[in-house]
């Protein structure tokens, strides 16, 4: 048997708790992990922004790109009251991110905001994905034709839970309105600042129907406490048996995406940076780890291109909101 003296058995032991402390991806140097970070989720506890800022929080630091993420929630409005924030604070400034998406495109146009996208810095593109619309346990709406059937027979009773008005919850509430040939703006939807708001509603048999990202109400359809009418994607999710809503007829599909902003004015080197970071944290297998176990899909485009995608988006849900009456 080989035997140790004291020395080298501590000096054995003293890596072994390097190697275990080490993170699991780490960049070149400790010299390029960032220094610490505020990161706003402009939304109650709970909801998709939290979830993804939190997620981004624990991967960032996992991977050594940043020493520390502190999460901020400001809620409200669909985003703009925490975009209005971050605009005024994080001018020029960056240690300063924020979480945005889609609902908040369409918060800003439809709340007509004095603040918009255009004044912050978009970084990257990270998420896109499927919502899915789902009803109690209980509900007598058991396929999207009865919910359909419901709508034609009496809108205002048909009420869904959802995001904040003007989002992509309401987006797609709306759409399935119209597509029933009732008008749009008549749809009976209530904005949540927090997922864990909504589910409550739903689970507790306060309305009709509800939305949301596939991945926030994955646990409560397993378990079958909530039933998965149709998700809005242009294919089914990958293990998962629900059907679209194109393959059920119904012609609407919707996109969740979620991306990450720098506030104003920020240096070109500042920029740079953040960007490096992002991108070695959303191409690393943690990130991978995270999309498979949250369902969420893989939307990522760094800042150039996602800056474009952003114009584009508003000039695109300008148009859908106006056509359903949520926009002048």
């Amino acid at each position: 048997m080989t035997r140790f003296n004291r020395r080298s058995l501590l000096t054995a032991l003293s890596a072994l708790a390097l190697v275990a402390a080490a993170p699991l991806s780490a960049p070149a140097s400790a010299q390029d992990a960032l220094p610490e970070l505020k990161l706003m989720a402009p939304a109650g506890a709970g909801g998709g922004w939290d979830t993804a800022a939190r997620t981004l929080q624990e991967v960032m630091t996992q991977t050594g790109v940043a020493r520390s993420v502190q999460v901020i929630n400001v809620p409200g409005a669909g985003g703009t009251v925490g975009l209005a924030q971050f605009v005024g604070q994080a001018d020029g400034d960056p240690s300063q991110l924020m979480v945005g998406g889609i609902t908040m495109v369409g918060a800003i146009i439809s709340n007509k905001a004095p603040v918009s996208l255009d004044q912050v810095t978009p970084l990257a593109r990270l998420t896109g994905d499927p919502l899915v619309i789902v009803v109690p346990k209980d509900s007598p709406l058991k396929t999207i034709d009865d919910l359909i059937a419901a709508l034609k027979a009496d809108v205002a009773s048909t009420t869904w839970a959802g995001g904040s008005a003007g989002g992509a919850d309401h987006i797609l509430a709306a759409l399935v309105t119209k597509a029933a040939g009732v008008d749009p703006a008549k749809v009976n939807y209530v904005a949540f600042s927090g997922g864990g708001e909504a589910l409550a509603a739903m689970l507790g048999g306060r309305v009709s129907a509800g939305v949301s990202g596939y991945g926030e109400f994955e646990s409560q359809i397993e378990t079958g406490e909530l039933r998965a009418l149709a998700l809005s994607s242009p294919e089914r999710l990958a293990g998962v048996d629900v059907p679209t809503l194109k393959e059920q007829g119904v012609d609407v599909e919707v996109v969740n995406w979620r991306g990450l902003f720098a506030g104003p004015n920020i240096a070109d080197e500042d920029k740079a940076k953040l960007s490096a970071a992002v991108e070695t944290t959303v191409k690393s297998p943690e990130w991978a780890e995270v999309l498979k176990a949250r369902g969420w899909t893989d939307y990522y485009a760094p800042a150039d291109e996602f800056a474009a995608f952003v114009s584009s988006e508003n000039a695109r849900l300008g148009e859908i909101l106006k056509s359903i009456g949520l926009a002048d």
